[in-house]
C-alpha cells in the first residue's frame, strides 16, 4: 500500500508536469496558465455549488428521518473533487470534474460501491456496526 501511494505522489505530479509543458508548448505558457487558473475558478465555483445542493438534500433527508447515506457518499465525492482540482494539471482536472458533475460522479459512484462490495464480500474491508 506505501508504495502505491508513493507512487501515486511521484508518479502523478510528474505526469501532470510533462502534460503542463506539453500542452504549454502547443498553444503558448499564457493559454497554458489561463486554462489552470480557469479551471481551479470553475471547479471551485461548481464544488459550492454542487456541495450546498447536497448539504440539502442530507438536511432534507435527516428532517424526515432518514439516514442519508447517499448523500454522504456523494458529499465526499464532491469533496475530493474539489481538492484534486487544486492541483494543477489536466489529469487530475478531469477526475476533479467528473467527481463535482451529477451525471458523472454518479456513474463512478455505483463502480466505486461494486468495487467496495466485493472487497467486502471477499473480507478485504472490514467494518464496525454501532449499537444503537
Amino acid at each position: 500500500m506505501l508504495f502505491k501511494l508513493l507512487l501515486l505522489f511521484i508518479l502523478v505530479p510528474l505526469v501532470e508536469l510533462a502534460l503542463l509543458i506539453y500542452v504549454g508548448t502547443l498553444i503558448g505558457p499564457w493559454y497554458t496558465i489561463l486554462i489552470v487558473v480557469g479551471t481551479g475558478i470553475l471547479g471551485a465555483v461548481l464544488a459550492k455549488s454542487q456541495g450546498t445542493l447536497i448539504i440539502n438534500r442530507i438536511r432534507s433527508s435527516l428532517e424526515q428521518g432518514i439516514i442519508p447515506s447517499d448523500e454522504l457518499f456523494a458529499g465526499a465525492m464532491v469533496l475530493v473533487g474539489g481538492l484534486v482540482l487544486l492541483t494543477p494539471g489536466i489529469i487530475t482536472d478531469i477526475l476533479g470534474f467528473a467527481l463535482l458533475i451529477p451525471q458523472t460522479r454518479r456513474a463512478i459512484a455505483g463502480w466505486l460501491r461494486g468495487v467496495l462490495q466485493r472487497r467486502i464480500e471477499r473480507g478485504e474491508v472490514h467494518y464496525w456496526r454501532l449499537r444503537s
